[in-house]
């Protein structure tokens, strides 16, 4: 667990913007008018995730968060997803507004994606809603949808919003967006 002082750090430390914003035009949402720290709000429609033909995850209850830079991240309450197919993976990691992350690997018969997803079981009060809802890495599995809408993957292999139609950027993990 971070020091306060490592965690007053990440959180106040300067970033820097990309020249070439893309302006929103109707209907779109620009990832650079997302605040900092991340809004938490709940997703209108239906939120899939498919793995060797079947969905694992299905919810009309998902969470987003949207956080400056990036594109939305889909959260999946437990009870949605298909949990008999998740092992748990040593792998963790911080964010410096919810917390500890802990991660999930995904198996569907032969099938394999290390890493796939990842929960938050204690995340800070703010976020305090994520409590074991699971995000999923698009490029990690076979397809996400957000309604009808097939997501793009994140750039990068670190984050793990998912693209959707109506967002522009750039976005936080392409080349040479390291200091944003």
């Amino acid at each position: 667990m971070p020091s306060d002082a490592e965690r007053h750090y990440w959180q106040t430390r300067p970033r820097e913007r990309p020249t070439h914003i893309v302006t929103p035009g109707l209907e779109q949402e620009s990832v650079w008018d997302y605040p900092r720290p991340p809004r938490l709000e709940h997703v209108t429609g239906t939120v899939r995730v498919e793995f060797t033909g079947r969905t694992v995850a299905r919810s009309d209850a998902a969470l987003r968060v949207c956080e400056t830079a990036g594109p939305a991240t889909y959260y999946l309450p437990p009870d949605d997803v298909e949990r008999q197919w998740l092992e748990p993976a040593p792998q963790r990691s911080f964010c410096e507004w919810k917390g500890d992350a802990h991660y999930w690997h995904l198996r569907v018969g032969e099938r394999y994606a290390a890493n796939a997803a990842w929960s938050y079981p204690e995340p800070d009060p703010a976020y305090a809603a994520l409590r074991h809802h699971l995000a999923f890495f698009a490029g990690r599995v076979d397809a996400c949808f957000v309604g009808d809408a097939r997501v793009v993957p994140q750039p990068g292999g670190f984050y793990g919003g998912w693209i959707t139609p109506e967002l522009v950027g750039p976005f936080k993990g392409e080349p040479g967006s390291e200091g944003w």
